[in-house]
């Protein structure tokens, strides 16, 4: 699974009252993890934003940021009042536990002493990793939230430590505003990581700091770390090299040839062949029958098979030509 990017409706700790225009925006350039905090909007409308994330084909988060008991077991009944997939945040496990139990809901909790507001990580690497340890040990624990770079200490270090300490997954949350930032996500070997603020405050390097191009920078500089740009670009035809191979797809290898005449008996003993006319026309001639191809018509040869291709009109024709390769 490739790095995960959750946009969070979120300022300062709170669901901004635009959120639902602002998912809208961040649904239709294919942002497919949403989050929000039960604090900012009444209960009733994040319950239709939940529903309206979901219905858009993407995942719902909900982050606790409260320091206290009593409000992180509102925040956890919240959760599964609203009906979340995912539950990030918070510290009382053995209160929420109970509460999220049978709801589906998956649970990722802050590791580490958390203090605050906006909130700090505090601790030791060492003592925020065996924070870490024991946390993911407990039955209805998913993952983990980290706020690494909330913490004092070496930020790279902590996260490569504390992913290496669990074997499940580490969200990496706050002040990650940055694509060198989310590099060192990647590199430590997180699942994902959260921003929120930033990109609505259009604090991301981007062409702009309107919301959807702070996204789209965000979008694309996630997909580079993850491998999923590509490097293939369009080929015209007719500026092809006859003979040169132009692509491969698979096993599927295409390049042009450019009949003139006719071409002697042959098949291929391993390989299908795919002949697409692109210019002038072609009489494909088999032992028992004999096909014309016209521009923009293909025909496909088995391996096996003897053909002979010939050039109708006394012209060229310009043919890709796909081949499998064994």
């Amino acid at each position: 699974m490739g790095l995960r990017f959750i946009f969070m409706l979120t300022r300062n700790d709170r669901t901004v009252p635009d959120a639902s225009q602002q998912l809208q925006t961040a649904l239709s350039l294919g942002v497919r993890h949403m989050g929000f905090k039960d604090i900012g909007l009444p209960i009733e409308q994040l319950k239709g934003l939940n529903a309206a994330i979901k219905a858009g084909g993407a995942t719902s988060y909900l982050e606790v940021v409260s320091l206290d008991r009593e409000s992180e077991i509102v925040s956890a009944k919240a959760a599964a009042e609203i009906g979340v997939d995912v539950l990030l945040g918070g510290t009382r496990v053995d209160d929420v536990l109970p509460i999220i139990k049978g709801t589906g809901i998956q649970y990722f909790p802050f590791a580490g002493r958390i203090t605050g507001h906006p909130s700090v990580l505090e601790g030791s690497i060492e003592e925020i990793v065996e924070s870490a340890k024991a946390i993911t040990a407990k039955d209805g624990v998913h993952g983990l939230d980290l706020l690494a770079y909330r913490s004092a200490e070496n930020v790279p270090e902590l996260m490569k430590a504390v992913c290496a300490a669990v074997s499940k997954p580490v969200f990496m949350a706050g002040s990650i505003d940055t694509p060198e930032r989310i590099a060192v996500v990647r590199s430590a070997g997180a699942a994902g990581f959260t921003i929120g603020t930033a990109a609505l405050d259009g604090k991301y390097p981007a062409s702009g700091k309107d919301v959807p191009s702070q996204l789209s920078a965000i979008i694309r500089d996630v997909a580079a770390l993850n491998k999923h740009l590509s490097p293939v670009h369009k080929k015209n035809l007719s500026a092809a090299s006859a003979g040169k191979t132009e692509g491969q797809v698979n096993k599927l290898q295409f390049r042009i040839a450019r009949f003139e005449g006719s071409s002697p008996w042959s098949f291929q003993r391993h390989g299908d062949e795919l002949f697409f006319v692109h210019r002038g026309r072609l009489l494909m001639r088999f032992r028992d029958r004999e096909e014309i191809v016209e521009p923009g018509e293909f025909i496909v040869v088995p391996h096996g098979v003897e053909h002979c291709a010939v050039a109708l009109d006394g012209e060229a024709s310009e043919v890709l030509l796909a081949t499998t390769t064994s």
